[in-house]
């Protein structure tokens, strides 16, 4: 029996479990299709793990844009055990702020799951002191004052938090004390070091002056949209060294351009060694702030392609992720978008110029009907290739969507294997943010999945038995650089295979993921080089590194030296 490809689609569309999807997948002609590969299963352990959580934006039903943005998530090895915690951000009710016809989470609060090395965790949010206040939105995670403890950045509607990692399993509210409150509409948000003096700095995307009292006469749309509101400007605030730091906004020029922020994120597009920061706008054009190397940025997003979407408009953007898609060493730009997403390849051309390949690559086709949110930009099945992983959801009433899994081919196009990995991407949730980090340490990317209202998701990344790819983890351990190594730049080379991954905080949509840097091997059971340049312009080389295992880098002292220690799965 032959099937045509559209015949293939509407059959597997209609298949479950995935071993019905295999079967179709084997009655195509060899000349068709390729064998079907045996991939990862994302499998929901949220109620094995532990995890109880819900989360609310205030009342029942929607009734500002305020309430729809959600909040996002992160992960963090807060006690220094080797395994990744969960931090988990939620709204909450708050009188006066919208009609509250019928008020829902009074007492909800943010939460910190700790992870308890057996496939469990433990819900310690009060007696670390980390519960929130208010209409919580954005996280970002770094060791600000290189104690060696990773202290958490939270943003919100009206208020900020920063709590320091006190080392003891407990934490402190600084805010004011560091000097980086944030009376605004705060969301996206990174840590990163942006002048290389070793002290992580704070990027804070502000979104728009919300007014709780303007509502449409007429109540068909709902309730009004980022165009009814001013836009807010974002702030950079500057490291003092000292648990301080110093509002730069102006004078570093990123306070001079308002704009309607939501995910940020930090990359180096130009390999230039200096990070720069791409804020993703709503309903107006995006921009990428080019670090000019002397505590000055210039938004470059017109100049460089990367401001619009494919026919010129400003387009409903979400979360952005930098990412070396096609293993060419050039660090390419995806967007999610409530329309059409976009990708961005990074040709690596002296005039920067990115060119819009989300049709050419089949991104376009593949999730124009959705309207994206959170996403992830890492190798799920360890092949060498990162892949993209998107959440999706209602954008101004609670509609639950599918989410998609991308797969990488090689560097060209990628692939819908959304009904081929799990029965999550068969469910519908009103998905808002996701984080991706491998808290079992198995050398699979996990992920957690926020939902609007709703439930978080613990998805587990699990291989098929037989059909394990290689892996290697880097954590890095800055000395002269920051301590998290925050902006180093990692190439690994195996064989015929050469990747770069940059190290940063925050990425996509009010989330951070894993901060260790994580390459797929394939079948590669060793690393043949790798490289390091990291933030202080030290470049470390090691070599014949054994796959599958986590390895801490320490930063030398001075160039030509290395410094690290192996822990983790063999």
């Amino acid at each position: 029996m032959k099937l045509s490809r559209r015949q293939f689609v509407v059959l597997a569309a209609a298949a479950s479990p995935v071993g019905a999807v295999r079967d179709l997948w084997g009655q195509l002609s060899p000349h068709a299709r390729d064998p079907l590969p045996i991939l990862p299963q994302f499998v929901d352990v949220t109620e094995k793990a532990g995890i109880h959580f819900r989360h609310s934006f205030g009342e029942k039903q929607l009734s500002s844009i305020l309430e729809g943005t959600g909040s996002g998530c992160a992960w963090i090895d807060y006690n220094n055990d080797g395994l990744l915690d969960l931090y988990v951000l939620s709204g909450r009710y708050v009188e006066g702020l919208t009609n509250h016809s019928a008020p829902d989470g009074v007492d909800a609060t943010n939460h910190l799951y700790r992870n308890n090395g057996d496939g469990t965790f433990t819900d310690v949010t009060v007696q670390a002191g980390v519960p929130g206040r208010g209409m919580a939105t954005g996280v970002t995670v770094g060791d600000y004052d290189n104690d060696g403890n990773d202290d958490i950045y939270v943003t919100g509607y009206n208020f900020s938090i920063l709590y320091h990692n006190n080392g003891d399993g407990t934490f402190s509210d600084v805010t004011a004390h560091a000097g980086v409150e944030n009376p605004f509409f705060g969301i996206g948000t990174a840590f990163l070091d942006y002048d290389r003096d070793g002290h992580l700095d704070l990027f804070v995307g502000n979104y728009l002056r919300f007014d709780p009292n303007y509502r449409y006469y007429y109540s068909a749309k709902h309730y009004p949209g980022p165009l009814d509101y001013v836009p807010e400007t974002s702030r950079l605030f500057h490291n003092n060294g000292d648990g301080t730091f110093s509002d730069v906004s102006t004078a570093s020029g990123i306070g001079r351009l308002p704009g309607r922020a939501m995910g940020v994120t930090v990359g180096d597009y130009n390999n230039d060694g200096w990070p720069d920061i791409y804020v993703a706008n709503d309903t107006m054009r995006s921009y990428l702030w080019r670090n000019n190397r002397d505590g000055t940025f210039t938004n470059v997003a017109e100049d460089v392609n990367v401001a619009y979407g494919q026919n010129g408009e400003a387009t409903t953007a979400m979360g952005p992720v930098f990412g070396d898609y096609n293993n060419d060493g050039w660090q390419d730009l995806f967007v999610s978008d409530a329309n059409y997403h976009r990708l961005f390849r990074n040709p690596g051309t002296p005039d920067g110029f990115f060119l819009d390949v989300t049709d050419e690559t089949g991104v376009g086709r593949i999730c124009g009907r959705y309207t994206g949110w959170g996403d992830g930009f890492f190798d799920f099945d360890n092949d060498g290739w990162k892949d993209l992983f998107i959440v999706n959801g209602g954008l101004t009433w609670l509609i639950p969507m599918q989410s998609n899994l991308l797969r990488n081919n090689g560097g060209r196009t990628f692939s819908d294997v959304s009904k081929l990995t799990g029965t999550f991407f068969s469910t519908r949730y009103v998905s808002r943010t996701a984080c991706f980090g491998d808290y079992d340490n198995d050398g699979y990317v996990d992920a957690f999945v926020s939902t609007l209202g709703g439930p978080g998701i613990l998805l587990h990344n699990t291989p098929s038995p037989g059909h394990r790819n290689h892996w290697l983890t880097v954590k890095l351990a800055g000395t002269r650089s920051n301590r998290n190594g925050f902006g180093a730049s990692l190439e690994v080379v195996a064989g015929d295979s050469r990747q770069v991954v940059q190290a940063v905080s925050a990425s996509g949509y009010l989330s951070q993921g894993d901060p260790r840097p994580h390459f797929g091997l394939g079948e590669h059971t060793q690393v043949d080089k790798l490289t390091i340049v990291w933030p202080s312009g030290v470049r470390q080389v090691l070599e014949r590194i054994k796959a599958d295992q986590i390895l801490t880098v320490r930063e030398p002292s001075s160039e030509g030296h290395t410094d690290s220690q192996h822990e983790g799965r063999d």
